[in-house]
């Protein structure tokens, strides 16, 4: 009489753990492709000669568009159909990375990645809401080993395009390949139920929710976990999406020993992301943030004055190692203030990443008028924000 219950308990194990692993393949995938994209900024500048000005375009443009799409998406994926919203952001995904490995200019480029951004909040930041839904007491933990997954892709990004550049292939090769990847776990995800646990008494309009949504950009504490956000990923995203222009361009390395040293970078991310998984299970959470962000201070201000090679490549590891976790705390209190809206985070940090959408576009613009080493010492503005409004505990 008591072995079905025990049958059924230890299937839908099984079923849940199934699908943890592949949602967090979806996000390995995911930063993939930004490692691929990273490393090959030099290539695909260099075949397209674009300016400073155009690769921050193609950073910014995209992600401004989004941030008008991903609003209506999130709000969708907690009342209407989930798994639909992932599986078409799957096909589109598909779709973005054909588009790059196929692109002839700038504007080609600049399409794909329209495309690319929306389809990444439909597939992979949906994904990340469904995981933060499974275990809402864990989310710290979960989104520590979501963000060693997506640190895992960074690595093997520029690996990948390495491997490629090196069997005679070129940068579009590494894009084709990421496109099957992608359409293999769309396929993966089909027979599983990834709906969103809306609460006994809690509606399912969509203008309501979007208008809860909308009203919660009010609350103070949103507001300081987004703002928070916004300014860690300046040594995360942003700095990601420069640095191989920077060793290139500043440093005289070659397109492909700038990839090889952005590859041990994000191997040191990666070994930073694994070691802090136990420990933020035994440090509290906010101050881990506000200690690494003095030090990130310390090493990022030393990798821009250093003269040897060694100096800077030491520091920008060192960084690499201590902005570890960040995201992952600030982005587990950002669901911690909205209870049973998970997608809804979504919205509301698309509507607050306008202001984020913006900042490669200003990068990119100083580097071109003040040279990047002035462009990238901006970035400093962002770890310093960390140490003075992190707050000593959560409310």
């Amino acid at each position: 009489m008591t072995k079905r219950p025990t049958i059924n308990r230890k299937r839908l194990a099984r079923t849940t753990a199934i699908v943890v692993v592949i949602l967090l393949i979806i996000e390995f995938l995911d930063e993939c492709t930004d490692g691929v994209r990273q490393a090959a900024w030099p290539l695909i500048r260099d075949e397209f000669s674009l300016s400073y000005l155009q690769v921050g375009a193609l950073l910014s443009i995209p992600a401004i568009l989004s941030n008008v799409i991903e609003p209506f998406l999130g709000v969708l994926g907690d009342v209407w159909r989930r798994k639909a919203l992932i599986l078409g952001g799957g096909m589109m995904f598909v779709a973005a990375l054909l588009g790059v490995s196929l692109a002839n200019g700038f504007w080609m480029l600049l399409i794909a990645y329209i495309v690319f951004y929306p389809a990444s909040g439909a597939f992979v930041t949906l994904s990340q809401a469904t995981l933060m839904d499974m275990a809402p007491k864990r989310r710290v933990d979960n989104m520590a080993k979501w963000t060693f997954a997506g640190s895992m892709g960074v690595v093997a990004g520029p690996l990948l395009l390495s491997m490629t550049v090196v069997l005679g292939g070129v940068w579009r090769a590494a894009f084709a390949a990421l496109a099957v990847g992608a359409a293999i776990l769309t396929c993966l995800l089909l027979p599983f139920s990834l709906r969103h646990p809306i609460r006994i008494g809690e509606t399912s309009s969509f203008r309501r929710a979007f208008l809860e949504a909308i009203t919660a950009l009010r609350r103070r504490e949103v507001l300081r976990w987004l703002i928070l956000l916004q300014a860690s990923d300046l040594l995360l995203d942003v700095l990601a999406g420069f640095i191989a222009l920077y060793l290139v361009d500043q440093r005289g390395l070659t397109p492909s020993q700038g990839a090889l040293i952005i590859a041990a970078a994000s191997a040191t991310s990666m070994i930073g992301d694994l070691i802090v998984i136990p420990v933020l299970r035994r440090v509290p959470p906010l101050a881990y943030v506000r200690v690494t962000a003095v030090l990130a201070c310390l090493a990022f201000a030393g990798l821009l004055v250093a003269t040897e090679l060694w100096v800077t490549v030491g520091c920008l590891l060192a960084v690499q190692l201590l902005n570890s976790g960040w995201y992952a705390v600030l982005q587990a209190r950002l669901y911690d203030t909205m209870p049973g809206r998970s997608g809804s985070v979504m919205a509301v940090g698309a509507v607050f990443g306008f202001l984020g959408g913006t900042i490669p576009f200003v990068i990119g613009l100083s580097a071109d008028y003040f040279g990047i080493q002035f462009a990238m010492a901006m970035l400093l503005v962002g770890p310093v924000f960390l140490v003075l409004f992190t707050p000593r505990q959560a409310a």
